[in-house]
């Protein structure tokens, strides 16, 4: 049986040529340690992480490489960012499509004194930014919100809510774990990017960070403090960036894996990337027309959204649906919540979630066309148990 993988937004399968390649020379031949070697190879090794900051710097259109801390992923960055800014007494604004990466670390500062406020998005996953504006107080310090819903694929109207918080003194913090990699972002009118180098930018786990403003980041403590292998003379932690926030021994393998996937995008181009994952889009929501007993959750339309398609089986149970795709077919998807409660009791698809498709730039058409089809005779043969 042939396998399909369908759920790019969990994490990118297969990576990019070259990523596994590069993991491995650096573990077989030069696993040497930045900052803390007084030799070439490992000044070399430093050289290579500073050109992987460099291409993300480009990539994402920030004034400085400085700007680029590397983290185990965009959910401890989003954690080295809110715990390390708010303070009890403050105020933070965030939208109902949020991931948990989000809502957990406000629901734990909101028992430190931090409140927040919830904006809710219609129906179809999308926002209205001006819908942020009566909820600012005298002490809201900061919108926080995903670039783009990793359960339905709506994309946030950003540039409206970074013009808001400019205009009302707030921080813009942006979660790019859909995006990055996708959509091509300017890091310009945002305080803070957080990102993941294993889903749009095809690299391996364990790696991402954010971008982050240095006027912001004199804002900002650090989560965790230690040996940066520089100042080592000084007690205190470095406020020099990236330094300030990253202490310790970096997943250095992860970086230089993260920048063969780099390349590999930069050859091709993150539009050309994301145009081919739309017309697989375009062609999987045309074949599914006709199909009885399904609902596409959010937007009907590729507008605004990312390659990503939740469907809900109203007469079936989804998570029987998505095991017998996989055992039948061959097909991988992700059933349930996805980390994203609050984003499907939006989407009204709470608590029975989604079978969630996501696309990526290896997907072919004949995969699409499969996928429809199974989807097709799945549902004609009938299924044992119903949601009742």
């Amino acid at each position: 049986m042939k396998k399909i993988y369908a759920d790019n937004g969990s994490t990118s399968f297969p990576k990019a040529p070259g990523v596994a390649n590069a993991v491995r020379d650096f573990l077989d031949e030069a696993a040497f340690n930045i900052n803390r070697g007084g030799y070439a190879d490992s000044y070399d090794i430093a050289m290579e992480i500073f050109d992987t900051r460099q291409m993300l710097c480009d990539l994402f259109r920030a004034k400085s490489p400085a700007e680029v801390i590397f983290t185990p992923g965009v959910t401890y960055s989003i954690n080295m960012v809110l715990q390390g800014f708010l303070r009890p007494g403050d105020h933070i604004l965030t939208t109902s499509m949020e991931h948990n990466a989000v809502m957990r670390p406000l629901h734990a500062l909101s028992k430190r004194g931090v409140a927040y406020d919830v904006v809710k998005c219609a129906r179809d996953g999308t926002l209205d930014a001006d819908d942020f504006i009566p909820l600012i107080r005298s002490n809201t310090k900061a919108v926080i919100m995903s670039h783009a819903s990793n359960v339905c694929g709506t994309i946030m109207p950003i540039e409206a809510v970074a013009e808001i918080c400019r205009k009302n003194g707030l921080r813009f913090i942006l979660d790019s774990a859909q995006s990055a990699g996708t959509l091509e972002i300017d890091a310009n009118f945002i305080d803070v990017l957080t990102f993941t180098g294993h889903k749009g930018l095809l690299g391996p786990g364990g790696i991402g960070g954010f971008v982050v403003k240095k006027e912001f980041a004199d804002e900002i403590s650090p989560l965790i403090v230690g040996g940066t292998g520089s100042a080592s003379h000084e007690i205190e932690q470095p406020e020099i960036l990236p330094d300030k926030f990253e202490s310790g021994t970096m997943n250095l393998a992860g970086i230089v894996g993260l920048k063969a996937a780099l390349e590999y995008i930069g050859a091709i181009g993150v539009k050309a990337m994301h145009d081919k994952k739309m017309e697989l889009t375009t062609q999987f929501i045309s074949e599914l027309e006709g199909i009885q007993d399904i609902r596409i959750i959010g937007k009907k339309t590729t507008a605004a959204r990312l390659a990503v398609v939740s469907l809900d089986f109203p007469k079936h149970d989804n998570a029987l649906i998505a095991a017998a795709l996989d055992e039948n077919f061959g097909i991988m998807t992700r059933c349930g919540l996805h980390c994203s409660p609050m984003a499907h009791k939006t989407l009204n698809t709470y608590p029975q979630g989604t079978v969630r498709f996501s696309f990526g730039y290896f997907n072919t058409a004949e995969e699409i066309s499969y996928i429809a089809q199974s989807i097709k005779e799945q549902m004609s043969g009938g299924f044992p148990l119903s949601r009742e």
